[in-house]
Formats: C-alpha cells, structure tokens, sequence
C-alpha cells in the first residue's frame, strides 16, 4: 500500500486486521500514526516510517508478528502504550534520540528483541520516561550513538 502525499494523518483502526498487508510505504507528508492503525497485520514485514511523524499511537503495530525490524526517526517523540506489544518476530528496534516517553507495554511480548540501536548518547537514555512492562526492550543490548548503517 502507498498512501498519497496529501494525507497527514493515519487514524485509528485505519489498516486494523488486514491480514493480507506485507508492506506499507508511508509518505513525508504523515505527521501522526494513530492507535491501533496496523493492529494485526500479520503479515506486514516492512514499514518505513518518514521523518515527519511526531507521534505512534497506542497499539499501532500490535500483532504485526512477521515484523522484524523497525527504525523509529528523530522526528517522533512519544511511543504509545502497546504500539509494537505481541511483534514476535522483532529482532532490533533504532530509536531516534528525540523519542521522550514510551508507553506502558509498547515492546510487551517482543521475545526476540535482541538490539536496540539509540541514536542518542546513554545519558539521553536514561532521561526517556519508559512504561511498565517493557522488559524486552529494557533487556535488550542498547547500542549509543548509533549513526546507521
């Protein structure tokens, strides 16, 4: 799926349980990702955020269990509760070093989650409000600074 460039929102439930989604291509014009937008997709393999979306609402990509690996841009600085809960596939996350708060659950049941790539330094990290039950995320190797690759 393409979303056209004149859109700046994903609202809520928007691609909820489409089963048969394995990659979404999100334009610069998108500023918010709503709760529970991708909820479910199960199939969904491949997502580019763009360096526009401040914001990913709560349970956004819950249940995307085929999902691998997300880069998470500078531009975003707020993580809902449960946006990437039950992801099982998850290996590594790259969180851009503007993210201030993530939500209760928002890595929840992510087993797998072995990395987590910070662009920012660890004092940095350490200042990110980061909710309960994040154990996979908390757990995971966090590598500071990341540039890319």
């Amino acid at each position: 799926i393409a979303i056209g460039n004149r859109v700046t929102s994903i609202g809520g439930s928007a691609f909820s349980n489409c089963s048969s989604l394995t990659s979404i291509l999100i334009p610069n014009s998108i500023t918010s990702i709503g709760a529970y937008s991708f909820s479910g997709c199960s199939s969904l393999t491949s997502i580019v955020i763009p360096d526009s979306v401040a914001s990913i609402g709560d349970n956004a990509f819950s249940g995307c269990t085929f999902l691998t690996s997300i880069v998470i841009p500078n531009s975003v600085n707020s993580i809902g509760d449960g946006a990437f809960s039950g992801c099982t596939s998850l290996t590594s996350v790259t969180i851009g070093n503007s993210v201030t708060s993530i939500g209760d659950n928002a890595f929840y049941g992510c087993t797998y989650l072995a990395d987590v790539y910070y662009t920012g330094a660890e004092e940095q990290w350490k200042a990110i409000s980061i909710g309960g039950s994040n154990d996979s995320l908390t757990s995971a190797t966090i590598h500071y600074n990341y540039k890319g690759e």
